[in-house]
Formats: C-alpha cells, sequence, structure tokens
C-alpha cells in the first residue's frame, strides 16, 4: 500500500522536531485539555501513526520516523490520562527547565506518587484497611478505627501518617485503649 506524500512528508517532519514536543503537542491539543479530549486526541493520532499500518513498508526512515512518533503518542497518553500526572506535567513544561521535562520519566513519576503513599500507604491492603479506619473514626467508632490503624501500621509500620491515625484514634477511644 503507497503511503500518501502529505502524510510522508508530515510525519519526517514531527519526527524531526520529536524531542522538541510537549505530549500536548504530540496529541494536537491544548494544555488545558480535559480528559475527554486528550482521549480523544490520543486515539485520533495513534491511529493515523499506529506501525502496524506500514508493516508492509521496507525498513527505512519513514518507518522508523512513524514508530518514534507511535511511542511518544503512547507515552503522552500514559502521562496526560492521570491527572496527578498531567498537572505536575503541566507544571513542569511551563517552568523555566522546560526541555528538561518535555519527556514524563520514573523520577517525575515517584514525585506524584510519594505524597500520596506517604498518606494512603504504598500497599493496597495497608490503604484499605487505612481507609476502613478512617470512616470508623468518622463514624465515632474510635475502638475499630484503633484496631484498623494498627493492622494497617503492622502492614506498614515506617509509615508516618498511619502512626499519626493510630495516636489520634487512641486519644478519641479514651483510656484503657
Amino acid at each position: 500500500m503507497p503511503v500518501d506524500p502529505v502524510f510522508e512528508i508530515e510525519a519526517q517532519a514531527v519526527a524531526r522536531i520529536l524531542d522538541e514536543l510537549d505530549y500536548f503537542q504530540i496529541l494536537k491539543v491544548e494544555p488545558g485539555a480535559k480528559l475527554p479530549d486528550i482521549k480523544a486526541a490520543y486515539f485520533r493520532e495513534s491511529r493515523l501513526y499506529h506501525p502496524d499500518q506500514f508493516f508492509g513498508l521496507p525498513a527505512g526512515d519513514f518507518k522508523s520516523a512513524v514508530e518514534r512518533i507511535y511511542r511518544r503518542i503512547n507515552e503522552a497518553w500514559v502521562c496526560l490520562r492521570d491527572d496527578r500526572r498531567r498537572a505536575r506535567y503541566l507544571e513542569d513544561i511551563r517552568g523555566p527547565d522546560r526541555a528538561r521535562h518535555l519527556r514524563y520519566t520514573e523520577e517525575d513519576d515517584a514525585a506524584v506518587r510519594q505524597p500520596q503513599e506517604a498518606s494512603t500507604g504504598r500497599s493496597t491492603p495497608a490503604r484499605k484497611v487505612f481507609q476502613r479506619g478512617l470512616v470508623e473514626m468518622d463514624e465515632g467508632r474510635f475502638a475499630q478505627a484503633v484496631q484498623s490503624f494498627r493492622m494497617a501500621l503492622g502492614l506498614e509500620p515506617d509509615n508516618a501518617r498511619f502512626r499519626q491515625k493510630l495516636a489520634e484514634a487512641i486519644k478519641a477511644a479514651g483510656p484503657s485503649k
């Protein structure tokens, strides 16, 4: 199947400047775009550049350009579909060190995850037990909350937030706990 010459020129041009584009530019959406718009743009662009459309072409510059663009489109989707990642990414690319933050990295992801993990837990079981303890606190069932927070601490003994909530529950439960 022959490739549309206009598309080929566009793909080659995008590939040349790919390292200078942020994820919003790659998906052709405004930086303030909402998730439905980002999702629609992702599907539009990923269909356009999907490597399976070009599987019959011989290996070469065009084919590798399309593959690079497609990988970056997927990278953009992974970053921008998550509200926290998108907010962090937007903050980073609007900052003074834009060029260094055009690609979302493991370190960026860790910076988003760490505050969340510190407040709600690293593991799913610990998070669930901790959340149950918070609900019990809200409902005034302080003795049960103490038990839940102790269980959460048993799963994550180094979690300061769990320890803080346990102390609050013990104080609210009164003496004998």
